[in-house]
């Protein structure tokens, strides 16, 4: 077990973490407190997921001081559970960190706190206090966030919305901060960093380019929409494709089975669908940027379109991110394919309406999140601008 200096005064911070989404946010986070000289930061991942994971950290060049390599094939959030809360006793006990830093609603961010819990260690929770008030939409992420907020001792809330969500629950005021959310930080990072000619050969490698200004990017994975919800999405996409022989639309598919097998199923002999593997995170920002319009069931790329004036329908029935849909960057559409159909129709027909979405500021911050976050951690006035 490394010991801190006394003299030093230096705080030692874990942060955990298990899946694609919360390395993307988290990786700004862990970067700024790898600067600070006051912090012994140390990383811990579970790899709930593997592959997907494995891409972000090398993306960002994480190093992870713990690597617990969990996920098995056809795991149930039984197992994963069961596994992840075992496997974090000894890293807490050895670590024994001034504070745990989670992120989201994933299991691993759950099990994370409440091991941390058990051990009575401080955790803060990055990206706090989102609801949808339907413990089963999204399942199981409504459950395991509300369960993270209310065993955290630090909530940084993404917007004032979020913060609003917290403080109607009881938690106390003077431990939540509104600091944006660290996806942005993490996009702009990403498209700032990569080369756009490196980019572009993901187009080419499908027979497209940069002049394709009609490209829908497509991404879906929730457990909730598992069998007849993802038949209907593609069949509703399916109805775009063959609509509209001007747009070609791309869909990097899950490696869920739950996903794989209907999408190619139904979607997978249509011209002008492009089904592909997972891209990593740099391509898949690339994507975006160069897109004419986004579906997507994902929270996250709600929070990251905005920022890149890109119009998002959500293919969910309710969202725990309504700022977007206040604010006008997205509109929940459902799994219902010809709603998916028409509304989509809509934004490819009449430039107006898409401008009107495009166009619109987004809500989620403006890439200064993980300075707040590490601000707030170290008690400097970053915190307070």
């Amino acid at each position: 077990m490394e010991s801190k200096c006394v003299h030093c005064k230096t705080m030692k911070i874990l942060t955990i973490f298990g899946t694609r989404p919360e390395a993307i946010k988290l990786a700004p986070l862990i970067k700024e407190l790898q600067k600070q000289k006051a912090v012994t930061s140390r990383v811990c991942v579970t790899a709930q997921h593997r592959e997907m994971l494995d891409q972000v950290l090398q993306l960002f060049k994480i190093k992870c001081d713990w690597d617990l390599d969990l996920m098995r094939k056809d795991q149930s959030l039984f197992d994963i559970t069961a596994r992840a809360l075992q496997s974090l006793e000894r890293v807490l006990k050895e670590e024994r960190p001034d504070i745990v830093l989670v992120q989201g609603d994933t299991t691993t961010a759950f099990v994370a706190s409440l091991a941390a819990y058990y051990l009575k260690i401080k955790i803060g929770h990055v990206e706090a206090g989102l609801r949808t008030a339907d413990k089963f939409n999204p399942f199981p992420e409504e459950i395991n966030r509300r369960l993270a907020d209310v065993l955290a001792d630090l909530w940084f809330a993404p917007t004032e919305k979020a913060k609003e969500n917290l403080l109607q629950e009881g938690f106390p005021p003077g431990r939540i901060f509104v600091t944006g959310n660290t996806v942005i930080d993490a996009l702009f990072l990403i498209l700032r960093q990569e080369s756009r000619a490196k980019n572009q050969l993901v187009l080419s490698d499908f027979g497209l380019s940069t002049d394709d200004s009609r490209l829908i990017l497509v991404t879906g994975h929730r457990r909730e929409s598992f069998g007849k919800g993802f038949e209907q999405i593609c069949y509703g996409l399916k109805k775009i494709a063959e609509r509209n022989n001007d747009i070609q639309i791309v869909y990097p598919v899950h490696l869920n089975p739950h996903v794989r097998d209907p999408v190619h199923r139904i979607l997978g002999d249509v011209a002008n669908i492009h089904l592909i593997e997972p891209l990593d995170y740099a391509r898949f920002a690339f994507l975006m940027s160069q897109c004419y319009l986004i579906l997507t069931d994902s929270g996250g790329i709600q929070e990251e379109a905005p920022a890149l004036g890109k119009p998002v329908l959500v293919m969910r029935d309710k969202t725990e991110r309504p700022e977007a849909i206040e604010a006008g960057t997205a509109k929940l559409v459902g799994t219902n394919s010809e709603r998916i159909f028409l509304e989509s129709q809509k934004l490819l027909d009449d430039h107006i309406k898409y401008k009107q979405m495009a166009r619109r500021a987004n809500p989620f911050g403006d890439g200064r999140a993980a300075k707040r976050i590490v601000g707030i951690l170290l008690g400097e006035d970053e915190a307070k601008e």
